[in-house]
């Protein structure tokens, strides 16, 4: 496991570079530069400021300082906001987002797995059917839509949340909601599917001939063997959440990094870019790094497997 562990960070590290690279000159291949976009700037200003963030020398040259830096874990200083570097736009923003994202996550695992459990033992019945519809719907609408929604309905007309800001306990309502529509909806088909597939095995059957009770059926036989898509599903369930914040951030007016990342592509902020670009990367392998790990925790014959296979 130690060494399965070992191999999938060095991989990430990899990923990294690759990615890091790929940004790197894609924000080359843009035509101009970001100080083009200024007003009524002189010729030597320009030129100065092209000096200043190296854009005056070779694109090789460019490149082997950025990486440079990179591995030092500096990632520059942001092009329009004077004298703040791109590590303290990432401490200040991270917080609101991975409060954000912490919260919802936990609201689409609990939701959705209870809501998949819910349709599996009423299968054919007005709860499954009724458990399905919101599945559908939820996977058919953006978050944005149902962001929009939700300030119009509990908002502006109810008045029972504010729009915009997260100033108390209230305010996390409506944001977490829309983003934890589409994974929650998600997982209660996955825990639906797999739930009505585990209950019909032998095993299931074997223990209810046991005389074991429907409880410890379900929690310790039927529930830890259909959670494991759930478990899958997390990984890419993050980058859903987190992509999807960008937006939600911006609807509910949240100083998170979504709106950092939003205003950074607007301002053509390419040190901001690369630097939130390769922070959202990094989440990401984390997420599915830790997945992974879970795996061996749920299921102890994955872990075995790997033991026996080197990995």
């Amino acid at each position: 496991m130690v060494r399965y562990v070992i191999e999938k960070i060095l991989y990430m590290l990899l990923s990294l570079f690759v990615l890091a690279s790929a940004t790197f000159f894609l924000m080359k291949a843009i035509p101009g530069n970001p100080f083009q976009s200024e007003k009524n700037i002189p010729p030597a200003i320009q030129q100065m400021l092209m000096e200043k963030y190296g854009f005056d020398k070779p694109v090789w040259e460019q490149y082997v300082h950025y990486i440079g830096n990179l591995l030092k874990l500096d990632f520059g200083t942001s092009m329009k906001q004077q004298y703040v570097t791109v590590e303290t736009v990432i401490k200040s923003g991270f917080a609101y987002s991975v409060q954000l994202g912490l919260l919802a996550m936990i609201v689409s695992v609990a939701a959705g797995v209870l809501l998949g459990l819910i349709a599996a033992l009423n299968h054919r019945k007005f709860l499954d059917g009724f458990t399905i519809f919101i599945a559908v719907l939820g996977v058919s609408i953006p978050n944005f839509v149902i962001a929009s929604a939700l300030q119009y309905f509990f908002g502006v007309q109810l008045r029972w949340f504010n729009v915009t800001g997260l100033n108390g306990p209230l305010d996390y309502v409506l944001p977490v909601i829309a983003l934890s529509f589409l994974p929650t909806a998600f997982i209660a088909r996955l825990t639906r599917s797999s739930m009505l597939e585990v209950l019909s095995a032998d095993y299931i059957k074997t223990a209810r001939a046991k005389g074991l009770s429907g409880r410890v059926i379900l929690v310790k036989h039927a529930l830890r063997n259909a959670i494991m898509p759930v478990v899958t599903y997390v990984g890419p369930m993050t980058a859903n959440i987190i992509t999807g914040s960008v937006i939600v951030e911006q609807i509910f007016g949240i100083g998170g990094l979504g709106k950092d990342f939003v205003n950074s592509i607007t301002n053509r902020d390419y040190t901001l870019i690369m630097g939130l670009t390769l922070f959202y990367a990094v989440i990401l392998m984390l997420a599915r790094l830790i997945t992974d790990i879970a795996y061996g925790f749920i299921d102890p014959r994955i872990k075995l497997i790997r033991g026996r296979g080197g990995a």
